[in-house]
């Protein structure tokens, strides 16, 4: 074979194959979408898992996330198992580090509460407790009525007034879980988010002789808003002033005066009189 033929033939081939590749990679990409992605198998939750859970085997299984991680995304089962959830994870949901309380504090109620606060239980009955509707997850404000200590003014009354703003609720009863179907929930003890000094006014408020009340409040409402509380007297500043009663003086009729002769010897003089309540 001639050595010209030999080489073109080669060059032929040589295009061929560049050419092959470069339509199989055209191809590839249109109907993959683009280049592999790399994916990566993270920790996600088998089953809806509850707030206060403490972590097994069986509450866990794994999902394939393609490209970057979600921050804190656990791959690695040993990481989560023992611990407790501090939030509602969802079934499929990855499980993030942030959702789960430290290694060794356990699950339940105690696990929730973040470094730094802590829960404090206030008694409730029907009407303090907002009708019921007063669950895991709300915010309430937290008013106290009474007669301050001292205070023996009889036009001010009873004084009411807003000591804590916008306390999240960590549980309603022995229930630290949301009502699924929103229904009220007749509960003698709401547990309340706080911190150490709101804590200690809570205790005090708890232990005097005042009610305390709990209002209910949007969660996006986080605005603490001074209130400068009421007495019972200031219920009634906006009436109307009685009208003073007026005094009608009436006219006495007109008397004459009247006058007297005074005989002094041989001199005479007379004095005149007016009458009683009238000028001489």
């Amino acid at each position: 074979m001639n050595r010209r033929v030999a080489t073109i033939l080669l060059l032929a081939f040589v295009i061929a194959g560049a050419c092959s590749y470069l339509v199989f990679r055209m191809v590839t990409t249109r109907v993959t979408g683009g280049p592999a992605v790399p994916t990566t198998r993270v920790v996600a939750a088998a089953s809806d898992i509850k707030l206060g859970t403490l972590l097994t085997s069986a509450n866990l299984t794994s999902v394939e996330i393609v490209g970057a991680l979600p921050k804190g995304a656990i791959t690695n089962p040993n990481d989560a198992i023992g611990r407790g959830v501090i939030a509602d994870i969802y079934q499929g949901e990855p499980i993030l580090d942030s959702r789960l309380a430290p290694v060794g504090s356990g699950g339940g109620l105690a696990a929730t509460i973040p470094t730094g606060m802590r829960a404090i239980a206030v008694r409730v009955d029907d009407v303090v407790g907002v009708a019921g509707f007063v669950t895991p997850g709300m915010h309430v404000d937290i008013l106290i009525a009474g007669m301050p200590p001292g205070d023996n003014s009889p036009t001010q009354g009873t004084v009411s007034r807003t000591i804590l703003q916008n306390i999240a609720v960590l549980s309603a009863g022995t229930d630290i879980q949301k009502d699924a179907e929103g229904k009220p929930k007749q509960v003698q003890v709401v547990n309340l988010l706080v911190t150490p000094e709101q804590a200690e006014r809570l205790s005090l408020a708890s232990n005097s002789q005042v009610r305390i009340q709990l209002v209910l409040r949007n969660p996006l409402d986080t605005k603490v808003t001074p209130v400068p509380g009421t007495a019972t007297g200031n219920l009634f500043s906006d009436q109307a002033a009685a009208k003073p009663t007026t005094r009608v003086r009436v006219a006495r009729p007109a008397t004459k005066p009247f006058s007297i002769e005074v005989i002094n010897g041989s001199a005479h003089s007379n004095a005149q009189f007016s009458p009683p309540g009238g000028q001489q």
